[in-house]
């Protein structure tokens, strides 16, 4: 039976109403709102209302969230299709398209360490064996060497070759699905790799949202963009690969920070392009508290506030960064942060937004 424990402190799904779970359990299998419609003899324009009504009970942001839930409470199992006892008797979603098929494993390096085996949570063990899954994940289409997990985990503190086949056997074991033969992780003359199709991970995830708010932005869709990049950002949860061990979570915690803010940058960017400037004056001052030191993003913010005839606040920005920037690293402020400073004191809002919004 499907679990109803809230997650992450959100309610479980037993606040809803039996029309409401199969309208969740619905969207988690894929369904767009038209196919929900279908499936479950519902008009569309209530199909949506559920939907609203089922994120404020939840306290969910966005369709994909909600998706999430779905799965995070057991209402949709990856990999296994529809849980039929989800719903009530005789509610099962009937897709077009027969089983939804997926991984049967899901691995979330956006913030904590975290891994549901057939929808269900999992603990894959001490943080350096959890570091070697994560290395693992973090290259989905390709082996990788003994000699690279010991380098990227272990360091200079590595305890001898052996170890990684041990800990591969061991997380081959907790990652096996009842008596499913095929390992997880596989093995070539290469090294150790997730086996294809095996395993969904949230970075390819966002990475593949990205490519899609791409081609979006070339085809003249900002708002679609937008959307796309919202749900991209959504899959970050805190501190990428938090509190894991070695050099590759280290070099990996800060590409990811690095990506996650470029990302913000470029969904403001686009926000300012289609004229949502309190939005993107909003996601901007959120950034510029935790990058006090990010003159771009620094930059960003000011030319928003002066679109948005805050000239004062614009300038305040500048002062804060620049103070910051001498006390923390000796340094005055970049050429870009001094061009920001000069088009809102000249009350130029060229360039806040109008051209192409910075690559991610």
């Amino acid at each position: 039976m499907p679990t109803t424990t809230a997650h992450r402190g959100r309610p479980g799904v037993t606040v809803l109403t039996a029309q409401e779970r199969r309208v969740l359990h619905a969207l988690g299998c894929g369904l767009e709102d038209d196919e929900i419609a279908e499936n479950l003899a519902l008009p569309e324009h209530v199909v949506a209302g559920q939907l609203r009504t089922v994120l404020a009970k939840l306290g969910l942001r966005s369709r994909a969230a909600a998706v999430v839930h779905a799965f995070d409470c057991g209402l949709v199992v990856p990999g296994l299709g529809p849980r039929s006892r989800s719903a009530a008797p005789g509610a099962a979603v009937r897709q077009r398209t027969g089983p939804v098929p997926g991984p049967r494993l899901r691995v979330c390096v956006l913030g904590p360490l975290r891994v549901w085996l057939a929808g269900q949570p999992v603990d894959v063990g001490p943080v350096r064996q959890q570091a070697v899954l994560a290395a693992l994940a973090l290259s989905p289409d390709r082996s990788v060497s003994r000699q690279e997990l010991l380098d990227g985990v272990w360091g200079t503190e590595s305890p001898g070759a052996n170890v990684v086949p041990v800990y591969v056997y061991r997380l081959r074991k907790i990652l096996r699905l009842g008596e499913c033969p095929d390992p997880v992780i596989g093995r070539d003359r290469y090294g150790y790799g997730l086996a294809r199709g095996a395993a969904e991970v949230d970075v390819a995830s966002m990475e593949g949202l990205v490519t899609e708010a791409g081609a979006a932005e070339r085809a003249g869709d900002l708002t679609e963009a937008v959307g796309l990049c919202s749900r991209a950002l959504e899959l970050f949860r805190g501190e990428p690969l938090a509190g894991l061990p070695g050099p590759l979570a280290e070099l990996e915690r800060l590409r990811l920070a690095e990506r996650r803010v470029a990302l913000a940058q470029r969904k403001a960017g686009w926000q300012l392009r289609l004229g949502r400037v309190a939005e993107a004056i909003g996601g901007l001052s959120a950034l510029a508290l935790e990058e006090p030191l990010n003159e771009p993003v620094a930059a960003l913010l000011m030319r928003a506030l002066q679109r948005d005839g805050r000239r004062a606040e614009a300038l305040a920005v500048f002062d804060r960064t620049g103070r910051r920037l001498a006390d923390d690293l000796g340094v005055a402020p970049g050429e870009l942060l001094l061009r920001a400073r000069w088009a809102v004191l000249r009350g130029d809002d060229a360039g806040a937004g109008r051209g192409r919004a910075g690559a991610a």
